[in-house]
């Protein structure tokens, strides 16, 4: 049996997947690209023909003619030809001559990329539109299911549901802490379903790694071993099928990330971004925190949100249009007004507030992070909160804070040794650790001055110890006073 990471519950692309190449010309790429890989794979080591088809992830027929090429012109040479004649070509043992080892290495110098065939783009850009991401359309039941682990209201639930069928743009916007990033990302994994994604593309000659593994997640079942060699025999292995990407970038995101990167050692490029999102969804989160203006981002993003392709640029100044299918969502607690002007804004056809839960949601949003950490759940608590913190100080209520403030009360409750539970106490405490208090706030108040003998013994000050302190606080205070006059 063979075990992979997926589960059996997602949409397969099985019918997408295309069939191996047999031939050359079937492979789409140029003879003398498949040589220099071939070339530069020996060059880590002897292989058999089977084996290197294994690793560029091809039939060996499809380089049975490169192989061929290759043996003539002298480059690499048969180790074992005899131990393989019921197999033939495919079972000889091949390895660099003196001539290949140097020729692999001028390879190596101007390419480093080792590793599967590319897709060529002229067979990349069809294959993403047959997955287009708007083709995942889901319903209220299975929206509602996929965010069932968050506190949605159904108005909320009626605006999110349009948005992500047309797969085009969202602009989540709201006060921090109601959940925008945990919307989004459910959002992305509700989708659900697996997509292909090519190991690398070529471009004129050129290596374009997209898939990536920390973005894409292999996904395939269990299957019987005589079944899994004859599927990856019959499928073109140069793509992989996984879980439909959700790609998240926050405050990190820069322009050069959204364009082509050329790495000077190894000389190839690396897919931005957008394009190892294909066919998934791109978070955006705290958008307008960017190290970068925000409009400089929108600016890049016109073109393909309206388009829906991408132009992407070599670093010699050759530009190339890749499809650009991808859901894309901007999280933000900032003004969208102030962040881009109408010209962009009607380019992100659904913008739906995070407004902050009302007490029943609240209420609600407790009672399940209390059952997530496995905390009884007392509802008079929540009364308490409303009458003693957010009511008197006009607090606004936001989605995170039960979570923040059990998470403050179970670590109060291990650091004195007991038992967590929403004693008030603990609860007062982690307030108040958690909420900004007024000055004149009694409760945040700092305790007496209490004096510690060099014996341990605790007593309170005598009255011309509490001169002496409150003399060399005041003097502390003017002293800081005269310097930032000064400054």
């Amino acid at each position: 049996m063979s075990l992979h990471t997926a589960t059996e519950s997602l949409p397969r692309v099985q019918s997408l997947r295309p069939k191996a190449p047999l031939t050359l010309d079937q492979t789409g790429l140029p003879a003398d690209l498949l040589l220099q890989l071939l070339l530069k794979t020996l060059h880590l080591g002897d292989a058999t023909g089977l084996e290197l088809g294994r690793r560029l992830c091809v039939p060996f027929s499809a380089i049975e003619q490169i192989v061929t090429h290759a043996r003539t012109e002298r480059l690499i040479e048969v180790k074992n030809g005899a131990a393989a004649l019921q197999t033939g070509a495919a079972g000889y043992k091949y390895g660099l001559t003196d001539s290949g080892r140097a020729r692999a290495q001028q390879f190596l110098d101007s390419s480093q990329y080792v590793g599967a065939a590319p897709i060529p783009l002229a067979q990349y850009t069809p294959a993403v539109s047959a997955q287009k991401v708007e083709r995942a359309t889901i319903d209220r039941e299975r929206l509602s299911a996929g965010l069932s682990h968050l506190i949605i209201s159904a108005r909320m639930l009626d605006q999110l549901g349009p948005a992500v069928n047309a797969g085009k743009g969202l602009f989540l916007y709201g006060p921090a802490g109601n959940g925008k990033t945990a919307m989004a990302k459910a959002i992305g994994k509700t989708l659900g379903g697996t997509i292909l994604v090519p190991h690398a593309i070529e471009v004129d000659g050129q290596i374009v790694v997209v898939y990536d593994p920390v973005n894409h997640t292999p996904c395939e079942l269990w299957e019987p071993e005589a079944d899994r060699l004859i599927r990856e025999e019959s499928f073109d292995r140069r793509w992989v099928e996984v879980e439909r990407p959700v790609v998240m970038v926050g405050g990190e995101l820069t322009l050069d990330l959204l364009d082509l990167r050329f790495d000077p050692l190894s000389r190839f490029y690396e897919a931005p971004l957008q394009m190892k999102a294909n066919g998934g969804v791109l978070l955006v989160d705290d958008f307008g925190r960017q190290r970068v203006p925000a409009r400089d981002l929108l600016n890049r993003w016109i073109v393909p949100l309206e388009s829906r392709v991408d132009f992407l640029t070599f670093h010699t100044g050759k530009k190339f249009e890749v499809p650009f299918d991808v859901f894309t969502i901007f999280a933000t607690n900032l003004d969208p007004e102030a962040l881009a002007d109408e010209a962009f804004l009607r380019r992100i056809p659904y913008k739906i507030y995070a407004s902050d839960p009302t007490p029943e949601e609240y209420e609600r949003i407790f009672q399940l992070d209390c059952a997530r950490r496995s905390l009884p759940f007392k509802p008079a608590i929540v009364e308490y909160l409303m009458r003693e913190y957010y009511e008197p100080r006009a607090l606004k209520r936001r989605a995170c804070h039960p979570r923040d403030l059990i998470e403050q009360v179970m670590a109060l409750a291990r650091f004195q040794g007991r038992e967590p539970s929403l004693a008030r106490d603990l609860v007062d405490a982690a307030c108040q650790s958690y909420f900004l208090m007024d000055a004149g706030d009694g409760r945040n108040a700092p305790e007496p001055w209490i004096l510690v003998s060099p014996g341990g013994t605790r007593s309170a000050p005598s009255r011309e110890s509490e001169r002496l302190i409150s003399e060399i606080v005041s003097r502390a205070a003017g002293h800081t006073g005269s310097k930032h006059k000064d400054a």
